[in-house]
């Protein structure tokens, strides 16, 4: 049985790779779909295809998240269709360009879209999830979130932040009615790698997987109630255990003294 509850989804970097895959398998599972991506061809393609396939709605928005206007435009529509119920964030790219080889403005537009984007669009999605019962985010974030001297630096810190935003966001919406889940893919065979540098093709197979399987393995994961899923991980204890070593550190992170491996204690009456 599918956890998911139906209604609308929005799912941005929708025309291809994960984020068609997304849009195939959520109408399939009965929701109507807001697709959202810059070719706006290649959507109406699509919403044809799926509405025939599905018999679900199926609307395009036509929008570059990096544009301003278009990226408040997708806001306002988080905002005020009553029927949406999730939101995917799938929009993004990376580089696997060294930092020091990478364009500074080209990472500004990465941060702009990987992060502020998705921001954005989560401010405008989670009050109106919350006031409309409940809902469902899902943030693609990346297994470079917490393996961030994999790939381009700047990539791995937006996909960090996507991880960090995620966890922070679970702990206040939890009792909200909102369920929110970030997915970690490892390299998967999308259109990602040639916008990265690296075509897809040099990368040994046994690393990559397909698209559909991807996704699919995301979804279950939403069913069973994970809030971070990593596809490829064959062993869920390992991400409990990570998880379990951060939370043991909480309470430490933040203290009056400084460790005793540092040599710099004093004495009560000499602190200030």
């Amino acid at each position: 049985m599918n956890a998911i509850s139906s209604g609308t989804a929005l799912i941005t970097g929708a025309s291809s790779g994960i984020g068609a895959v997304y849009a195939d398998r959520l109408a399939r599972r009965g929701y109507d779909l807001i697709l959202v991506a810059r070719n706006r061809d290649r959507l109406d393609a699509m919403a044809i295809h799926l509405a025939d396939e599905t018999g679900r709605s199926v609307r395009v928005i036509g929008a570059d998240l990096n544009d301003r206007a278009d990226l408040q435009r997708v806001e306002q529509v988080l905002r005020t269709d009553p029927s949406i119920t999730m939101l995917v964030n799938n929009a993004g790219y990376g580089s696997t360009a060294p930092l020091l080889d990478a364009d500074v403005d080209t990472m500004v537009q990465m941060i702009d879209l990987n992060v502020t984007a998705l921001t954005r669009l989560t401010y405008a999605a989670a009050p109106a999830l919350v006031a409309r019962g409940g809902g469902t985010i899902v943030n693609i974030a990346s297994a470079v979130a917490i393996a961030p001297e994999l790939l381009n630096g700047v990539y791995g810190g937006t996909k960090a932040f996507v991880l960090a935003f995620s966890l922070s966001l679970q702990k206040e919406l939890a009792e909200r009615g909102v369920r929110v889940q970030a997915v970690l893919p490892g390299a998967t065979e999308t259109p990602f790698w040639d916008i990265a540098g690296t075509p897809v093709d040099q990368l040994p197979s046994r690393i990559v997987m397909t698209t559909n399987d991807l996704v699919d393995a995301a979804l279950a994961g939403l069913d069973r109630g994970e809030l971070v899923t990593i596809p490829s991980l064959p062993e869920y204890a390992e991400w409990e255990a990570y998880e379990a070593a951060r939370q043991r550190m909480l309470p430490k992170l933040s203290l009056s003294e400084p460790a005793e491996r540092y040599g710099v204690a004093r004495p009560a009456a000499l602190r200030s």
